[in-house]
């Protein structure tokens, strides 16, 4: 890997000191003033190309020189991506369950450039997919074979034109967070009937968290966007007095640091309440908290699945070229087929379903076979549970005690 890092610099450093973008621009800027003098005087066009003919075939040599040093550079990465990645085929590509599911893997692309902002690139993917599946039935494009590529981002119902509005509100929104501390759109969003109706259903601490933000923010010097012009402390204590209120009987405990830090505003980074007050990733956490929520009420995770799909692999990808390798030597085969043969251990933000695995078979549970809990409190697997009872009472594998089939519960981990 160090060699990889190593030219990665090094071509880094080769592009950025590059010229050719700027010989090109002086050879196209030598054009464009010859081109002009000869329209105005077109008896010079003889002496005007004769004077260009140097400074271009000069322009043309740095280019190529910049070029070839480029090119040396990208050759020498590719070498070292190559040499640290060979291609190999993983066990599992014969048994691709996702080849025959184009479908999925289009969606997840769609979705993909949808959540990252990128509506045009979006929009350019579900044309090709279209005028794929018009190619496939040798038709062609019409508005329904578009209507089925644009279907691809439909949510629960939910069009995928109104998808697209809702992303581009979303990425509105995080605009103004990011780029000009304006909480004010992230804040109406969050208090119209119908987002605030399922933000407290979920619980969430959303429009509290802006808010908050929005007092620090004025405490800080900032001004609002709208009302009045006072500015610092006396802004935040106004904003207080009309904003906190409604919140007092959920956050009264916050709200009541946030007034007590106006007692040590001269010595704040001694005080105790330096925390919230000299947060440096407060828009940023406010950033994600809102994107969390937005997707939530969407009914999508706020990390795009794609971009965790991918990472997940890269993380596993060592470990079945290691596996494979293994096989290869003992002669055996990958027998699994819904589940790899290895556990491939991922960082906690990646583990999004628990594993339970039945004490009795070993085996691990499945929607078709899930956990069951005995009156007891002790857990099995569903399938075991029936070899045990057998349609009759039966006593649990370990304890004394007797239970019926019918008192199993299922249990959701």
């Amino acid at each position: 890997m160090d060699l990889v890092q190593k030219e990665h610099e090094r071509l880094s450093k080769r592009l950025k000191s590059s010229q050719s973008i700027k010989s090109v621009q002086d050879a196209i800027d030598q054009l464009q003033a010859a081109r002009d003098k000869i329209a105005a005087d077109p008896n010079q066009a003889s002496v005007s190309l004769a004077k260009l003919q140097n400074p271009i075939k000069s322009s043309f040599d740095s280019i190529n020189d910049n070029l070839k040093e480029t090119h040396s550079g990208l050759n020498k990465y590719s070498k070292a991506l190559d040499k640290l990645f060979k291609d190999r085929p993983l066990p599992s590509s014969e048994n691709d369950v996702l080849s025959s599911q184009d479908h999925l893997i289009n969606r997840a692309i769609a979705m993909h450039l949808l959540r990252e902002g990128q509506f045009s690139v979006a929009s350019s993917f579900l044309s090709e997919v279209a005028e794929k599946k018009a190619e496939e039935r040798q038709q062609g494009l019409d508005s329904e074979t578009m209507g089925e590529a644009a279907a691809l981002l439909d949510i629960d119902g939910m069009e995928s034109s109104r998808v697209r509005d809702q992303f581009r509100t979303m990425y509105h929104i995080l605009h103004e967070l990011k780029e000009n501390n304006n909480l004010l759109p992230a804040i109406e969003w969050s208090r119209e009937e119908e987002h605030r109706a399922a933000l407290e259903m979920r619980g969430s601490n959303l429009e509290f968290e802006l808010c908050r933000l929005q007092f620090v923010w004025l405490f800080h010097g900032g001004h609002e966007q709208r009302g009045p012009t006072v500015e610092g402390r006396q802004a935040a204590l106004e904003y207080a007095k009309r904003e906190f209120q409604a919140f007092s009987p959920r956050y009264l405990r916050e709200i009541q640091q946030l007034m007590g830090a106006m007692a040590f505003s001269p010595n704040l980074p001694d005080s105790p309440y330096k925390n919230i007050f000299n947060n440096p990733s407060a828009w940023a956490d406010v950033s994600h908290s809102f994107t969390r929520e937005f997707c939530a009420l969407l009914g999508l995770s706020p990390d795009s699945p794609l971009y965790i799909a991918a990472t997940a692999g890269a993380i596993a990808l060592p470990t079945l070229l290691k596996l494979q390798s293994i096989m290869k030597a003992k002669r055996t085969e990958w027998t699994t087929e819904h589940e790899l043969p290895v556990e491939i251990p991922l960082p906690p933000s990646y583990l999004f379903h628990s594993i339970f695995v039945c004490p009795v078979s070993k085996e691990q549970t499945t929607d078709a076979n899930p956990p069951m809990m005995m009156p007891c409190g002790h857990v099995v697997a569903d399938e075991s549970l029936r070899r045990l009872c057998k349609g009759a009472r039966f006593k649990c594998p370990y304890c004394p005690l007797e239970s019926s089939p019918k008192d199993a519960k299922k249990l959701f981990l």
